[in-house]
């Protein structure tokens, strides 16, 4: 009775919780990349449950048919050597089954990693998205505006995420557009999006990254061309411009709500790409003089020491 009791509050409880949680945002997607992703988790789920029961049914059959009660006290079990066709299906399906999965998971990165079929043929819109302790800057150069903490996109077009970092290495995440993808100091990672349904998406970073982690998000919002290109007029004639000096006191750690300005940081601070790549991205146009100086002064004074 007590048993009967327990299983019920835990039944209840169980309800009670469950009934309280949000969809899982990975599995609602609204574009092709993170329908691509959610597709691997259903089959992946689906998968495992196969195996899972299966194996339990297996199990439950094996306890049941060769109970020791069923035999006879004085029952002594045959000898075997062993059996190849079950020993070929031990093998056999785990194999089939990894492989299965391996095909799968490799087939499905090369489509998350590109522009979406159906899209290939426009022009993506490229917005750099760097991260500062604790926040997000988004920069688009053709539209010659910067934003801090959203991203405004239109819908049925091809989007380029250029990421790197001004700290730590964190993870841009936008559960129902596309996977995860780190972004670094001094390198500049893509990720392609396309969102097919107007609304807000939630993003974040998904690496932890100091104390201010858990509040390091931003929020996507996908609008209809026309929306779109009426939002970047808007910013135009409303937005401060963006200074040097501003950009600086950004990226002191901290957190910050939505801000918007005409112009972009990567006229004075450009992505570590191309001819700006290497190993001294984040730092201060005083610090990279500085430490300019201080290796020139040391060059000179070994060339003078071996004159």
């Amino acid at each position: 009775m007590k048993l009967k009791l327990a299983f019920i509050a835990f039944a209840m409880l169980l309800t009670t919780i469950l009934a309280g949680c949000e969809p899982l945002l990975v599995l609602d997607p609204k574009g092709p990349q993170a329908e691509t992703t959610a597709n691997v988790i259903w089959l992946s789920i689906l998968t495992m449950a196969i195996i899972v029961i299966v194996v339990i049914t297996l199990l439950v059959i094996m306890l049941y048919k060769y109970r020791a009660s069923k035999q006879s006290e004085d029952y002594e079990p045959p000898h075997i050597e062993g059996n190849p066709f079950v020993e070929t299906i031990i093998v056999a399906v785990p194999v089939i089954i990894v492989l299965f999965l391996s095909i799968v998971s490799v087939k499905s990165t090369y489509e998350v990693e590109s522009i979406p079929e159906g899209y290939d043929n426009q022009e993506p819109l490229v917005i750099y998205a760097s991260s500062s302790n604790w926040k997000w800057h988004f920069s688009y150069p053709e539209q010659d505006i910067e934003t801090v903490n959203y991203v405004f996109l239109p819908t049925n077009r091809p989007v380029e995420f250029r990421l790197y970092s001004y700290g730590p290495i964190t993870s841009f995440w936008i559960p129902q557009l596309a996977g995860q993808k780190y972004a670094m100091a001094d390198m500049v990672t893509k990720i392609n999006i396309v969102a097919e349904t107007p609304g807000d998406y939630g993003g974040r970073n998904a690496n932890f990254s100091g104390e201010g982690f858990a509040e390091n998000t931003f929020t996507a919002t996908a609008l209809t061309n026309d929306e779109f290109n009426k939002w970047v007029e808007e910013i135009h004639s409303t937005a401060d411009q963006l200074t040097e000096e501003q950009f600086n006191k950004l990226l002191k750690p901290g957190h910050l709500g939505q801000m918007t300005f005409t112009g972009t940081h990567l006229e004075f601070a450009p992505a570590p790409e191309g001819e700006h790549g290497g190993h001294h991205h984040g730092e201060t146009q005083e610090e990279g003089q500085s430490n300019h100086e201080d290796h020139s002064s040391h060059s000179n004074h070994e060339d003078h020491s071996s004159h």
